[in-house]
């Protein structure tokens, strides 16, 4: 289990290469608004350390856009499901968590049994990614 925090720790993460050029194209549109700036610089980031590769050198457990991930909160137990998915599909109430939400760049390239730590209004949160339920790579 490896521990990571919303700082963007140095950690290797998989980015496919057709998930690297959508995302480089929503930084395009999304850096322009304000109040997008932080979440941009994370992603960006995030982005200039990944490992870009073709689909099928994903590992199986890697979060990838679109994947369908569960999270375990680790001081409270509740668990949670969200898709990682791209800012105009994002959605709460169908769980679809957008890429530029705090959380949603910090899943990024996360992998089953990582936990992820982060500050919050409220102090720390910690969560664990328990499983990739769905990763659209393995359906190529």
């Amino acid at each position: 289990m490896r521990l990571a925090q919303n700082i963007m720790a140095e950690r290797d993460i998989f980015v496919t290469e057709e998930d690297y050029q959508r995302l480089s194209n929503v930084l395009l549109g999304a850096g322009r608004n304000p109040k997008n700036r932080e979440h941009v610089e994370h992603l960006e980031a995030e982005l200039d350390r990944a490992h870009v590769v073709p689909p099928t050198e994903i590992p199986p457990d890697v979060v990838t856009m679109n994947s369908e991930i569960a999270l375990r909160d680790q001081d409270t137990g509740e668990e949670m499901v969200y898709t990682l998915v791209f800012p105009g599909e994002a959605n709460v109430s169908q769980r679809k968590l957008s890429i530029l939400a705090p959380l949603g760049t910090a899943v990024l390239g996360y992998r089953a049994g990582d936990i992820i730590e982060w500050t919050v209004p409220g102090g720390t949160r910690r969560l664990e990614v328990q499983r990739v339920i769905y990763q659209p790579e393995r359906d190529r």
